[in-house]
């Protein structure tokens, strides 16, 4: 299987399935003398854990991490760094069903006519446990940009027809509530909501929001490796995500140039600035200095207890109601999934930039000598 590398400088490699022994990343292409731990690595982790509410799957897993290579008296070393996460609370008994038929939005259908072969045991690569790699790998990018002061704020924005207003946006309620919500009132609302769903053997999808600041002008190429364009080819490569926005989005298609467009000013220390930020922080593929403002929409988790006509493999027409332990929203776990994905982007674009200006390489290496 081909497609499970993601970067160019900073380049990742993740592996394993969902019922497996485990699974992990390699990180190839992280600067030697990055100060990196396990905790470092693990508090993003429990950040996607399940069984943390009854809004998540009750598989219980501890997600420990461990570091196997790359790392030297607390640094890296220059070196590939490989990490494992090992499973522990497998039932594949759940889906032996599962090898008879298709399930209904997943990916069972398409594997078989790709592969002639998959493995059914909670979707192998296909899981959402593949995304332990990428965030394992996120966290020691995030880790090198928060060095470079470049911070990320991300948060459930929506769920089902349940939003978060402007008005009671605060950021410390995100980790208060399971859902990750920055407004209580909405969180409670959408709370609610997904008991219904559940009631009713149902699913939501749902919005993750993601604010990047710090982030220097000047980053990502203005053709095939926009910064836009590659954000979007890492948040569209996390299963269930359907739909992408920088800034206004969707909205910008309904509004006048005068409307959308980002005026610039200097403000009173002369540093260029803008007045409104439609824009999302991209301006030509490449970042203009103001955060960066992405969101990632999620489709309804498709493993539902509700019954479903599928198709047999062996050609019949069938009703289903799918066995297991399954998230009833997505979004609450997608949250540093998504934030992983942009720090993987952002640090390898980052890497790649430092050769973009004769003066900078002159710089580098005129302190070297």
């Amino acid at each position: 299987m081909s497609g499970s590398t993601f970067g160019n400088l900073f380049k990742i490699t993740t592996w394993g399935e969902s019922h497996g022994t485990g699974v992990g990343v390699v990180i190839d292409g992280c600067p030697a003398g990055l100060p990196l731990c396990e905790e470092d690595i693990q508090n993003y982790l429990n950040r996607r854990k399940p069984g943390q509410s009854k809004f998540s799957t009750p598989r219980k897993e501890d997600d420990t991490v461990v570091i196997q290579s790359g790392i030297f008296k607390g640094k890296t070393t220059g070196t590939p760094i490989s990490m494992a996460v090992y499973n522990k609370n497998q039932r594949s008994q759940d889906y032996s069903e599962i090898a008879s038929y298709y399930r209904p939005g997943h990916a069972d259908y398409t594997f078989d006519q790709k592969y002639g072969f998959r493995d059914y045991r909670g979707g192998g690569r296909s899981s959402a446990r593949e995304t332990i790699g990428r965030v394992a790998g996120g966290a020691v990018a995030a880790k090198l940009l928060d060095m470079l002061g470049i911070h990320f704020l991300t948060y459930v924005k929506s769920i089902g027809p349940i939003a978060i207003h402007p008005s009671r946006f605060d950021a410390s309620e995100i980790d208060k509530h399971p859902l990750r919500m920055p407004d209580a009132t909405a969180a409670l609302e959408a709370q609610n909501y997904l008991d219904n769903c559940m009631k009713s053997q149902n699913s939501s999808g749902g919005i993750v929001e993601c604010i990047i600041k710090g982030v220097p002008a000047g980053i990502g190429e203005p053709v095939f490796r926009k910064l836009d364009s590659e954000l979007a080819k890492a948040v569209f490569s996390i299963g269930a995500v359907k739909g992408f926005e920088i800034g206004d989005g969707f909205e910008a298609a309904r509004a006048t140039g005068l409307e959308n467009n980002d005026s610039f000013y200097y403000d009173k220390e002369g540093k260029i600035c803008k007045k409104t930020n439609h824009a999302g922080g991209i301006l030509g593929g490449i970042s203009d200095g103001s955060d960066i403002i992405l969101r990632a929409a999620f489709k309804p988790t498709p493993s539902i207890s509700a019954a479903q006509e599928t198709i047999s493999r062996d050609g019949k027409n069938i009703t289903v109601q799918v066995k297991g332990r399954h998230d009833p929203v997505i979004v609450p776990r997608a949250v540093v999934v998504v934030e992983a994905m942009a720090a993987l982007t952002l640090a390898d674009l980052m890497l790649e930039n430092i050769g973009t200006r004769t003066d900078t390489v002159l710089d580098y290496y005129k302190k070297q000598s």
